[in-house]
């Protein structure tokens, strides 16, 4: 996934500033996807120079309100339909696991111990960020909901496995 896809994706359902943009970024996929305000306003400006994005609206100290094109959509259609996945192969927490065999057993405990305030503090904040949102029947609110069940169970997973790895640990 780019934030490329992200924005095409967030302004399929309606027109935002890159303001709105990323509001929504840190209520919702900034758990998914994050971005900084520099890298989203930039991205932006990219996609309205290649015709994916078009400006609105312009109001009061340079904010612009920018809309899907039909270019943008196609991208975007493509992009869900014909482009894989990218498999994470890559996983830091994982890595660290593969050698905790180089501490000593109660490091090792400690290491995971961590794993599974994270997992819980994950879980929690995800939990918080579910109870606080309007939800709504819009593709947005319903998919996103969606990605949020996955975060929710994935943290519970990572603190389950976490449990049972510290317990393996002798």
């Amino acid at each position: 996934m780019s934030l490329r896809h992200a924005l095409l994706g967030l302004l399929s359902e309606r027109p935002a500033s890159g303001y709105d943009l990323l509001k929504t970024f840190e209520t919702s996929l900034a758990n998914v996807w994050p971005a900084t305000q520099s890298q989203i306003y930039t991205e932006l400006t990219k996609l309205a120079g290649s015709g994916l994005i078009t400006v609105t609206a312009e109001g009061p100290r340079g904010r612009k309100e920018y809309a899907l094109t039909d270019d943008g959509m196609t991208e975007l259609r493509h992009w869900l339909t014909e482009t894989r996945p990218q498999r994470n192969t890559r996983s830091d927490v994982l890595l660290r696991v593969f050698f905790l065999g180089v501490l000593r057993p109660e490091q090792a405990r400690d290491y995971l111990s961590s794993l599974i305030e994270m997992s819980q503090e994950g879980y929690e904040q995800l939990r918080r960020l579910a109870d606080s949102i309007d939800w709504d029947d819009d593709n947005l609110s319903v998919h996103g909901r969606i990605a949020l069940e996955y975060g929710l169970r994935f943290n519970a997973m990572r603190r389950e496995w976490a449990e049972w790895a510290a317990e393996q640990i002798k």
